[in-house]
């Protein structure tokens, strides 16, 4: 979710809490007002994040959003202003926006980062096709190392279920981390992507499609990322579970796609100092196994 700039603050903007405790505040969406606290000194994202709390369920993400606050003195509500902070009780408002922001899917390795997820051992012998993800999985890894692009790695209990495939080259990546939580969107994962500057886009890929790979989908696109699922990288036990996971994502805006067509789209231009490397590795290996006609 996006919301317009915030204005200037009247009066030469708000002061500073000088202790703690909390605040109550209405927040108002649609035809709905619910009344709630946050902590004083509050700014923009605590607010945002208590309207996704209150009315998540409501909230369409591929809008764009505006945060407004009722202003007694013009007895109307203003644009949030610039540098906000909660220091007394108020009343705030988010406006969806009339224009649809469209999804375009564009990806530039400069915005991009890779999540892996949960490529382990023990799936081999239950997942169908992994031999095929596994080995789509290893070009997307190597491509994003050519491309300079960061590369996240979940594993799940891998106490249980061992670690990331040996085929699989881990080599450069940003993060590796164990969770037992079936989304990969993390404390760490956060803070993590927190310190990469412009993230615009997600590459997914790994299993179980209907779970972990929907789950963190869900995850990333409530937090106002794109998110592209890899088909031919990512599967499931039933083929069922995944055909219907990924019809699901797709309603939502999330874009399908394969791992060629998202290779070759971030080069963008067979002039890219790259892109014999990655047509090397595109010829490489593109393995037939009817996974894609079970999109």
């Amino acid at each position: 979710m996006a919301a317009a700039e915030p204005g200037a603050a009247p009066g030469g903007g708000s002061c500073a809490p000088a202790g703690g405790g909390s605040v109550p505040v209405l927040f108002c969406f649609s035809v709905f007002a619910r009344p709630a606290s946050v902590p004083l000194g509050a700014g923009y994202e605590l607010l945002i994040q208590k309207f996704l709390s209150l009315y998540g369920d409501q909230i369409d993400m591929h809008r764009k959003f505006v945060v407004q606050l009722f202003a007694e003195e013009w007895s109307q509500y203003i644009d949030l202003p610039k540098g906000f902070l909660v220091n007394e009780r108020c009343k705030v408002r988010l406006v969806p926006l009339q224009i649809q922001i469209t999804t375009l899917g564009n990806l530039t390795p400069s915005s991009t980062v890779f999540f892996c997820c949960d490529m382990q051992e023990r799936f081999r012998p239950a997942i169908k096709y992994f031999g095929d993800i596994i080995s789509v999985g290893q070009r997307l890894l190597q491509g994003a190392r050519l491309l300079g692009i960061p590369v996240i790695v979940t594993e799940q209990y891998p106490k249980g279920l061992g670690s990331t495939v040996q085929e699989i080259d881990l080599t450069g990546a940003k993060l590796v981390l164990p969770k037992t939580k079936f989304s990969m969107v993390l404390p760490e994962v956060e803070a993590a992507l927190a310190e990469i500057p412009g993230v615009r886009s997600i590459v997914l890929f790994g299993v179980e499609t209907h779970v972990c790979i929907q789950q963190t989908a869900l995850e990333l696109i409530g937090r106002g990322l794109e998110v592209h699922i890899v088909a031919d990288a990512t599967s499931s036990r039933s083929m069922m579970d995944r055909m219907f996971a990924l019809e699901r994502l797709a309603r939502t805006g999330i874009i399908v796609t394969t791992s060629e067509a998202i290779l070759l789209q971030l080069v963008a231009d067979k002039e890219h100092p790259k892109f014999k490397e990655i047509q090397n590795l595109i010829k490489a290996s593109a393995p037939e196994s009817g996974l894609l006609s079970k999109v």
